[in-house]
């Protein structure tokens, strides 16, 4: 049975690209990774890609209206023949239009128990709070900011002596754990 075709977009080291990338290895996973693309042509994240047997797309925005340059990563994903998408600490706001032809096909991890701290500092926000939990979310992608149907969460205990570094290193092992199964059960619905 072929397997359901994947890209993932990136901007940095791609910790979470590697945790989809090996748990697509798995003979029973539906989804295999068929491209990497990134905003940043330099990201650690596409050279262990490519090191990995899987095709990259890199191409800084700079100088480009975003409309052309979502045309480009539009272009290399539907090229890859990619079904879903999965950001994995991809840093640019995706347009409505691109979010929009993508409809119901984009998926997310996000560092914070959603709907709580949506955007950017999610643990530092956390322990300000004084909240005793923290975690990660995996959602549907729409045109609101970390807006969508949430399709999974794993809770991590906030220590009193937290700082957001600890508190973030916590939260991404269970990041690691959590976006490979839901992505699957995704991609299987």
């Amino acid at each position: 049975m072929a397997k359901h075709h994947v890209g993932i977009l990136i901007s940095g080291r791609g910790s979470n690209m590697a945790a989809l990338v090996e748990a697509s290895r798995s003979s029973d996973c539906p989804y295999e990774v068929v491209l990497v693309a990134s905003d940043k042509p330099a990201a650690p994240g596409l050279a262990w890609a490519a090191d990995n047997g899987i095709a990259t797309f890199a191409k800084s925005p700079k100088g480009m209206a975003k409309a052309e340059y979502e045309a480009a990563i539009d272009a290399a994903l539907r090229e890859a023949r990619v079904q879903t998408i999965a950001l994995a600490g991809y840093m640019r706001l995706l347009s409505d239009a691109f979010v929009a032809r993508w409809r119901g096909r984009i998926v997310n991890i996000h560092p914070s128990l959603l709907p709580k701290y949506k955007g950017l500092d999610t643990h530092a926000r956390a322990i300000a709070a004084g909240d005793t939990k923290a975690g990660a979310s995996v959602h549907i992608v729409t045109e609101e900011l970390d807006g969508g149907a949430v399709l999974g969460q794993a809770e991590v205990q906030i220590h009193r002596d937290d700082t957001p570094e600890t508190l973030a290193a916590r939260v991404l092992e269970e990041e690691h754990r959590l976006y490979p199964k839901v992505l699957a059960e995704f991609v299987t619905r």
